[in-house]
């Protein structure tokens, strides 16, 4: 690869909570564009450390490559644009989490939604980022998947809750017009808990069961158990394919891709 090529690629590293992995473009490849490389974690060793590792025995990381964008899966604080001041966001952010006070804060701006992304990243992780790549943009790992489910919003005229499950968790969020009206996460490994917790929120919304609609996507436990749960309180419970709803996108054939990194691959930010 010329040093011209390498220049123009970029790696994506998607640090979820318990898992790293490493996605770039190969567009060579016709049948498979998109190299994606899961990384086993190693558990009761630092995400920092487990990153220093894998740049010692991950391939992807020893092309050269000299541009990353790092989608960040963590504690997360949703901020109005029209109240939002960088100078403030560390402040902000501490004052939600007072836990994850060794955290380094950073922000997106989504301005389809109105709001800011205030999240934090593991200082030590990123001096390791910053010391391996010459240009770092970090993306709040729900982004693509917010942006993306909120512009599908819009079709057909029935409210609609979405549940994303990612990292044994399920991010449970609505939209009105141009901005969140909910938007949470909860630990949910098990299809029980992500069940109390979807009916919970859908009756804290006075979502109608006759009529509005909830929308499950990514890695959901139990899945055929849920749905049939669902079913028998909602009318209309569906499961967001992402091979039919991204019409067979290369991201979508990959197995184990989160469904973030799929929309960011195939929708953009």
């Amino acid at each position: 690869m010329s040093e011209q090529t390498i220049s123009n690629k970029k790696l994506t590293i998607r640090v979820g909570r318990d898992s790293l992995s490493f996605t770039t473009t190969d567009i060579a490849n016709r049948e498979q564009p998109i190299v994606y490389q899961p990384y086993i974690v190693k558990s009761g060793v630092s995400m920092a450390a487990n990153l220093r590792e894998a740049f010692k025995t991950t391939d992807i990381l020893s092309s050269g490559i000299r541009r990353v964008r790092v989608l960040i899966d963590g504690p997360v604080l949703l901020v109005p644009v029209e109240q939002f001041l960088e100078a403030e966001e560390g402040l902000l952010f501490r004052h939600a989490f007072p836990s994850d006070s060794q955290l380094t804060v950073g922000h997106n701006v989504m301005p389809t939604l109105n709001a800011v992304a205030v999240f934090g990243i593991n200082k030590d992780l990123l001096m390791v980022v910053n010391d391996r790549f010459d240009d770092v943009q970090l993306i709040y790992a729900a982004s693509p998947v917010w942006n993306y489910l909120h512009q599908r919003s819009f079709t057909g005229h029935r409210n609609k809750l979405y549940a994303y499950f990612f990292d044994k968790r399920v991010g449970i969020f609505s939209f009105h017009k141009n901005r969140f009206k909910f938007c949470n996460v909860f630990d949910a490994s098990q299809g029980h808990d992500a069940l109390y917790f979807m009916l919970y929120v859908w009756k804290q919304l006075n979502l109608q069961p006759e009529h509005d609609e909830m929308h499950l996507v990514g890695d959901i436990p139990e899945k055929e158990w849920l749905l049939e749960e669902l079913r028998l309180y909602l009318q209309n419970a569906y499961i967001i394919n992402p091979s039919a709803e991204f019409n067979r996108a290369p991201a979508t054939q990959i197995a184990g891709m989160p469904f973030d990194l799929m929309t960011l691959f195939t929708k953009g930010r």
